[in-house]
């Protein structure tokens, strides 16, 4: 793995972390093709029966680097980010997640595709598509109704405004909230006690719980992507980056 996405194996357990804290974690072309690395590895390994996913420095991830990004723009289904998706979906293992501080764009929805997650008391999830002139992805737009209910999840992705861990387990996108200085340990206990599960029963389980749907995610992705990438190319997109990236030149 790169410097920017950092593994480790212990008791089964798969620690994935997002390593680039002084840009809040934010995703690269590279950290995403990475982290897809990393998932179908694991796949392949019969030495890791859970993956957890985390971020250093307190942050899970603030998204997608702005400015990688608009270099790098998503152009089709091969692309880094939805290759990362589809070992997301398509993870026979049980993936969890600590979360804590941002959680972005892809920082949330990467969560609908988790099979358990811990967040912290501070963690402010964001989904900022519209107002960056994009549109929902990572098969939000199925799941998250779904999940929170359309009401809830047509305000969450529509407004596009940050809310709170509260908030999220509300939503379904989260199991617990505990404190910050409990996360690690709460998050880790959780894998390892799934990972000392019979290994094919928890995989039977998570297929039987996922499959009915899968399909339809897979459709979704497809969906999503498809706009998302013809939304980059409009004025709305290419007008909110810019002022994106000039509120971030005053900092």
């Amino acid at each position: 793995m790169s410097d920017t996405l950092l593994t480790k194996l212990e008791s089964g357990v798969l620690t994935v972390t997002f390593n680039r804290p002084e840009k809040k974690n934010a995703f690269t072309v590279a950290m995403y093709e990475a982290a897809a690395n990393a998932l179908r590895q694991a796949e392949a390994d019969a030495n890791v029966r859970v993956v957890l996913l985390t971020g250093a420095g307190g942050v899970f991830t603030a998204g997608n680097d702005i400015g990688d990004f608009m270099e790098n723009p998503p152009t089709g289904e091969d692309s880094a980010v939805f290759r990362f998706l589809r070992a997301l979906v398509d993870a026979s293992k049980p993936v969890l997640a600590a979360v804590d501080g941002p959680a972005v764009g892809i920082g949330t929805t990467m969560l609908l595709h988790c099979d358990y997650v811990v967040a912290s008391e501070r963690v402010r999830f964001n989904m900022p598509f519209v107002q960056l002139g994009l549109c929902a992805e990572g098969a939000s737009s199925l799941l998250l109704p779904r999940m929170a209910g359309t009401a809830l999840a047509s305000e969450l992705l529509l407004f596009g405004e940050p809310f709170d861990a509260a908030t999220a387990l509300r939503a379904g996108i989260v199991n617990k909230v505990v404190p910050p200085a409990n996360l690690l340990e709460v998050a880790t206990e959780r894998a390892t006690a799934l990972a000392s599960r019979p290994a094919e029963a928890v995989r039977v389980t998570k297929r039987l719980v996922r499959d009915p749907l899968r399909a339809e995610v897979h459709a979704a992705l497809v969906r999503e992507g498809a706009e998302f990438v013809q939304r980059l190319q409009s004025t709305e997109a290419q007008e909110a980056f810019m002022a994106f990236m000039a509120r971030g030149a005053k900092k």
